[in-house]
C-alpha cells in the first residue's frame, strides 16, 4: 500500500480517492477492562490511522480523581462529576455556579496552557517529534465544548433556561468560556497537528435541544470562529455532536467543518445523502444503542451496508469509526471494520472492471 495513514485520511477529507477507508476506534476503559484480548486482536487486524501527540497539559491545581473511576472526579474547571461505575465518565450532579450573577467567579484553566515563549516552543517541539515518528494523521489533544462546558458549570436545566434570558449573565459566561477555547485552539492550530477538533452534543433522539434559530444566533458564530481560526493555519476541522442534528448540518458544512462525528442512525440517511454527501466527511459512527450491542455480527454488517448505500463513495467522505464502550460486543465491532473493507474493495474492483 503506497499511501500512508496520513495521506489516506487527507484524501478521504478532500475526496481524492484513498486506497482504503481510514479507520479509527474509540476505546473506553470499559472495553479494556472487559475485553482486553479481543481488543488487542481488533487493533492488530485493523490498526487505526489517527494519532495524538505526546504533549500533555500540566496538572491542574483543582483537578482531583480519575474521570473513569467510580466515585467523585473534579475536572480542570472545578466541575464535580459523580461516577457510579468504573470504565466510563460520570455526570455533574450539582453545578458549581448556582447564581448566574456570580459568573465572574468562574476561572478558566489558563494555567494549563503554555504561556511563555519557552513553554510554547517546548509544546511545539514535543508535537513535532511525535509527528516525525509516525505516518498517522495527527489530531490536537484538546476538545473545546462551549455548550457542554456551560452545562457542566450551571447544570443542564439551568443552562437551557439561561439561554432564554441572556441579559442575566448567560452571554458573559459563554463568552468567557469561548475566549478560553479560542486561545487553546490557536495554540494547537499553530503546531504541526493535521487537524483541530471541537464538540458539543446538540441532539435528543428526535430533535435539537434548542430552537435552530437560537442555535444559529448564539452558537453558530462561535463554531465559525473556531473553523476560521483553524483554517487560517491550514488545518482540517473535525466536530462531534450526538443526537438528531439534521437541522444544523447545512450550517456546519457552511462554516467549514470537514468531518462530522454524528449518530447517523437517529437521522434520515436519505436526507443526509441528498444534503451532505460529497460536501462533508462522515467521521463514523456506528449505532451504539442497537447495532454494537447486538451479539450477532450480521447486525453490524447490515448496518454498514445501510450507511454505505446512502453515504459511501470511493472518492472519500467516510471514515470507518466507532466507539467500543459499554454494551458493545467485540464480534460486532470486528464485523463492522471487516464489512467496510469489503464495501471499499467491491467498489474499487467494480470501477477497475
Amino acid at each position: 500500500m503506497s499511501q500512508t495513514s496520513r495521506e489516506m485520511v487527507e484524501r478521504c477529507l478532500n475526496f481524492t480517492y484513498p486506497e482504503r477507508l481510514p479507520r479509527q476506534l474509540w476505546i473506553l476503559p470499559w472495553a479494556q477492562q472487559h475485553f482486553p484480548d479481543a481488543l488487542e486482536e481488533i487493533n492488530r487486524r485493523f490498526p487505526g490511522d489517527f494519532a495524538g501527540s505526546d504533549y500533555l497539559y500540566p496538572a491542574s491545581m483543582v483537578q482531583k480523581g480519575d474521570p473513569y473511576a467510580r466515585g467523585v472526579y473534579v475536572d480542570e474547571w472545578g466541575c464535580v462529576f459523580q461516577n457510579l461505575q468504573d470504565g466510563m465518565i460520570g455526570e455533574v450532579q450539582k453545578p458549581i455556579l448556582e447564581d448566574l450573577s456570580e459568573w465572574k467567579s468562574i476561572q478558566p484553566p489558563y494555567e494549563q496552557l503554555p504561556a511563555t515563549r519557552k513553554q510554547i516552543q517546548s509544546m511545539y517541539d514535543t508535537i513535532a517529534r511525535s509527528r516525525e515518528r509516525s505516518d498517522k494523521f495527527f489530531m490536537c489533544s484538546c476538545c473545546p465544548r462551549p455548550w457542554e462546558r456551560y452545562q457542566f458549570i450551571r447544570g443542564s436545566e439551568n443552562a437551557l433556561l439561561d439561554i432564554l434570558m441572556p441579559e442575566r449573565g448567560f452571554s458573559a459566561l459563554l463568552k468567557k468560556i469561548h475566549d478560553f477555547y479560542l486561545k487553546e485552539i490557536e495554540l494547537w492550530a499553530r503546531s504541526e497537528v493535521d487537524a483541530v477538533s471541537f464538540m458539543d452534543d446538540w441532539g435528543t433522539q428526535t430533535q435539537l435541544l434548542i430552537d435552530p434559530s437560537i442555535w444559529r444566533e448564539v452558537f453558530k458564530p462561535l463554531y465559525k470562529e473556531y473553523c476560521e481560526l483553524a483554517k487560517s493555519y491550514d488545518k482540517f476541522v473535525f466536530m462531534h455532536s450526538d443526537g438528531f442534528i439534521q437541522d444544523i448540518l447545512p450550517d456546519l458544512i457552511e462554516i467549514g467543518v470537514n468531518a462530522l462525528n454524528a449518530q447517523l442512525f437517529v437521522m434520515d440517511l436519505a436526507w443526509l445523502e441528498q444534503t451532505a454527501r460529497g460536501r462533508i466527511t462522515f467521521w463514523g459512527e456506528m449505532d451504539r444503542q442497537h447495532v454494537l450491542t447486538s451479539r450477532d455480527p450480521r447486525v453490524g454488517r447490515e448496518a454498514v451496508r445501510k450507511v454505505a448505500r446512502h453515504l459511501y463513495d470511493p472518492s472519500g467522505g467516510i471514515i470507518a469509526q466507532l466507539e467500543f464502550g459499554p454494551g458493545a460486543w467485540p464480534e460486532t465491532v470486528m464485523a463492522v471494520f471487516e464489512e467496510w473493507e469489503t464495501v471499499h474493495q467491491e467498489a474499487v474492483s467494480s470501477k477497475s472492471g
